[in-house]
């Protein structure tokens, strides 16, 4: 995908088209009972413009054919956006989408003009090295290739999105499947609290391919609508009816140590956090139940020197779990070369993909803060964010490890562990490492 800041102004639209007028209100249409409102007439673009938001782009790039709103390309491959003249937070907003192919389209949500906080957009890209259901916002949020396969060539796919939360919380549904589903961690930078709608034509494409839209609905949702958890002063999270319908469950359950083996000591359970301490025996704690596919999220936080980890897919024959599946790394990235004197490997760094991949980016808050992980592991792909940055998304099957076994001899399922590596030296209290909100989802 090209950067989006690329876009440029376009050149008139051919003249069988209704082209659109900007300062052309569209007087704002009934609420039905379930609180869906049409967006287009299907005659003109009323009430949508092409100014306000964060790429704008002329006029004429858009016009209304046979009843659909159609954007194409003009010379020189240079596209534009169209927007809602209206403003929404918390919002679903759904339509059909018919792409030529090869074709770079979006929908857009909370857009407001530079320099203004930015929104995000979710991903048309229908060419061979695009994605359906992507977020990108001035750079990737969460790459997301396997829908694509599902987009119907030729043909109009019904595309839902919903943003809610102040943070974003981004779903996606394609022809009735949830295909998308991202929050944007707290701190990850600062996002729009409400904006403009947005649909696309990318430029730098074919002049002669297409993005045609029809059926553009809108319904305006409530505070914390489509939440999956409810969020205290403290960061505690509790799921709510909506995240629990969704399939999410959760690994921790704040007061004990329930669903989880610890083979030893050295584990804590105070003011609802799972806490690990300097002395004990246990090397780690695994859950009783093992997972294949599945997208994981934790809150975590370390001392001075702490050294542990996240395993996924261990087995459970007494071998190394970070080998017998995987492990992601977490470690005091700040202090571990000076104080030991030695020099760490790119993937033992915060994220690293232990043996493996090293994170695309350091993406570790400073010690005694909370840190967000949300892994997602499908088939042999994995994809793993911290504190709302991609750090890297992979498929297994196509590495060569430094250490360990190739994935293809690995578990394909196994528990999920937590790492228990005490530091050396001095701590401030008996403990090193601070765990809180673990919650899985099994795909």
């Amino acid at each position: 995908m090209t950067p989006l800041a690329i876009l440029l102004l376009c050149l008139p639209a051919p003249s069988s088209a209704t082209p659109l007028h900007p300062g052309h209100p569209l007087p704002r249409r009934a609420v039905g009972s379930d609180g869906w409102e049409n967006l287009f007439d299907g005659e003109s673009l009323a009430g949508w413009t092409t100014e306000g938001g964060r790429y704008d782009g002329p006029a004429e790039c858009w016009s209304v054919r046979d009843g659909v709103i159609e954007g194409r390309e003009a010379s020189g491959g240079r596209g534009g956006l169209l927007y809602t003249e209206r403003e929404f937070q918390n919002v679903e907003f759904e339509c059909d989408v018919f792409l030529s192919y090869p074709y770079d389209s979006g929908v857009f949500v909370r857009m407001r003009p530079r320099p203004e906080p930015r929104g995000a957009q979710l991903t048309l890209d229908y060419r061979p090295n695009g994605e359906v259901g992507g977020i990108y916002s001035d750079g990737w949020l969460y790459h997301n290739p396997g829908p694509k396969q599902r987009w119907k060539k030729d043909e109009w796919n019904h595309v839902r999105v919903r943003c809610v939360g102040r943070s974003m919380h981004l779903t996606m549904w394609l022809n009735g499947e949830l295909v998308t589903d991202y929050r944007i961690p707290e701190g990850s930078g600062e996002f729009s609290p409400s904006g403009k709608i947005g649909i696309q034509v990318h430029g730098g494409g074919d002049r002669s391919g297409f993005a045609r839209f029809r059926n553009l609905r809108v319904r305006e949702l409530p505070d914390q609508a489509g939440e999956y958890w409810t969020v205290d002063p403290l960061g505690n999270l509790e799921l709510t009816a909506v995240g629990d319908a969704a399939g999410w469950r959760p690994l921790f359950n704040g007061r004990d140590l329930t669903g989880w083996q610890a083979g030893g000591s050295g584990y804590a359970v105070r003011d609802g956090n799972l806490v690990f301490l300097a002395e004990g025996s246990s090397p780690f704690l695994a859950t009783e139940r093992d997972y294949r596919d599945f997208q994981l999220r934790l809150d975590f936080r370390i001392s001075k020197m702490a050294n542990s980890g996240l395993f996924l897919r261990a087995a459970r024959d007494g071998s190394n779990p970070a080998f017998s599946g995987c492990e992601i790394q977490i470690l005091d990235d700040f202090n571990w070369e000076s104080v030991t004197g030695t020099q760490l490997h790119p993937y033992q760094f915060s994220g690293g993909l232990y043996g493996s991949v090293a994170p695309g980016s350091r993406a570790l808050r400073p010690l005694g803060e909370w840190n967000t992980y949300q892994v997602t592991y499908r088939g042999s792909r994995i994809i793993t964010v911290l504190n709302g940055q991609v750090l890297y998304d992979v498929d297994t099957l196509e590495l060569e490890p430094e250490q360990g076994a190739p994935f293809a001899e690995r578990a394909a399922s196994g528990f999920i562990g937590l790492q228990r590596h005490a530091p050396a030296g001095e701590l401030e209290g008996d403990a090193y490492a601070w765990f809180r909100n673990i919650y899985i989802r099994e795909l």
